[in-house]
């Protein structure tokens, strides 16, 4: 019984009721004018149905129909949170862009005609149980009928009391299945086109892309910063001479300073502020990443082939963030050991090659340079330029081999 009685207290049945009832409008409006409404025969019902056809096919025409009517829907058939997102209609499955193509057109024609024959098919259902329920109330009071509707109330009596609840609760359960009909085919005919899905699927696509890439930068700059900053403290611990002491805290104030503008950086792009971010370090700046190593007690032997400043833009920013994790590794796991840098620049590739001893005892498979999503991050971002990157042991050392087409 809870079952049967549940579309009564549901917002959704009503608002589906009225989204029906409106669609019946423009045949009451044509009705109203040819042949009229009052005492309506089933071939004027026929032709209310009919008229109006060629004014929803024209209407259909414009794209911006195809909106409106899916704004309707989301609002009326599918109410909740998700009818209250701006320009997203993959929470209610339908779409409120405007037509982009015939096919769309097509397929709002005929929704409209189907809006327009259900509208009026609710309407007239909603008319004639309206009647029998009056019907049914002027013969427990013995008075006379006022309402005609096409299930005639013989006699008079108490006992059609009893029955007055009937229409009502019929109509309530007929609205809320042709609703739910009326939901289910707004889903087939609004629903997004495939142009749609797939440029929705795009943006998807592009958004993890840019999601992933914005964490391998906070990865690699926030890493590196807390890295050097961890590798100074110890150093300068263990010195206790306050002249390295001082140049340890100039190198971390330097690396915190570069890491806090990175995180400033990528903070601007995840709130999508209208003002500019600020400017990705490039490897002409790779000598900032080779003194806060050397700052950190590392001895670092670079070696640069080339003119850093004829690399691709993307490609210079990409290279630096891989030589910053290419050292941040070296100090996280093997420490203040000797580095062997090398840069070299052609007119097709750029190669960078890192090079330290394995710490002692380090195992032959990774240990001495780490295999987590540093490394990871490495291969892919060496994979997106169309690159490619080998990293592990080699003759008793940790190596960083990155290979990038400059095309």
């Amino acid at each position: 019984m809870s079952r049967l009685l549940a579309p009564l207290t549901r917002a959704v049945t009503y608002t589906r009721w009225l989204h029906l009832l409106v669609g019946a409008i423009i045949a009451l409006v044509c009705g109203a004018v040819y042949p009229g409404l009052t005492r309506p025969g089933y071939g004027d019902w026929l032709l209310m149905l009919v008229t109006p056809v060629p004014l929803l096919l024209g209407a259909a025409v414009f794209p911006v129909v195809r909106r409106a009517e899916g704004l309707q829907a989301r609002l009326m058939l599918f109410p909740g949170a998700h009818a209250r997102v701006d320009g997203d209609a993959r929470d209610a499955g339908v779409s409120v862009a405007p037509s982009a193509s015939w096919r769309d057109r097509g397929r709002t024609a005929v929704w409209l005609t189907l809006r327009l024959w259900a509208g009026c098919a609710v309407a007239f259902v909603t008319g004639q149980l309206m009647a029998l329920a009056l019907e049914l109330v002027d013969a427990t009071s013995g008075g006379p009928a006022e309402a005609e509707s096409l299930v005639p109330v013989p006699g008079y009596g108490w006992a059609y009391a009893l029955l007055v609840p009937v229409p009502p609760l019929v109509l309530v359960g007929v609205v809320a299945l042709a609703g739910r009909l009326m939901a289910s085919a707004a889903l087939a005919l609004l629903g997004p086109s495939a142009a749609e899905r797939l440029a929705a699927l795009e943006e998807r696509t592009e958004q993890l892309l840019e999601r992933n890439r914005i964490a391998r930068e906070l990865h690699d700059s926030i890493g590196h910063a807390l890295t050097v900053a961890v590798v100074q403290a110890g150093a300068a611990r263990a010195a206790a001479d306050p002249a390295f002491t001082d140049r340890a805290l100039d190198a971390i104030e330097e690396t915190g300073r570069a890491a806090l503008e990175d995180l400033e950086r990528v903070l601007l792009v995840l709130r999508e502020s209208e003002q500019p971010a600020s400017r990705r370090p490039t490897l002409t700046e790779a000598d900032r990443l080779l003194d806060s190593a050397r700052a950190s007690g590392a001895e670092v032997d670079a070696e640069v082939l080339g003119a850093l400043d004829t690399v691709p833009g993307p490609v210079s920013r990409e290279g630096y963030r891989i030589l910053q994790e290419a050292l941040t590794n070296v100090l996280r796991h093997s420490g203040t050991v000797p580095i062997r840098v090398a840069v070299t620049v052609d007119a097709a590739r750029l190669w960078l090659d890192v090079r330290n001893p394995l710490p002692a005892g380090a195992p032959v498979s990774g240990g001495g340079g780490g295999s987590g999503s540093g490394l990871r991050g490495i291969r892919e971002r060496a994979a997106l330029l169309g690159g490619r990157a080998r990293t592990g042991p080699e003759a008793g050392q940790w190596r960083v081999h990155v290979e990038l087409p400059l095309g």
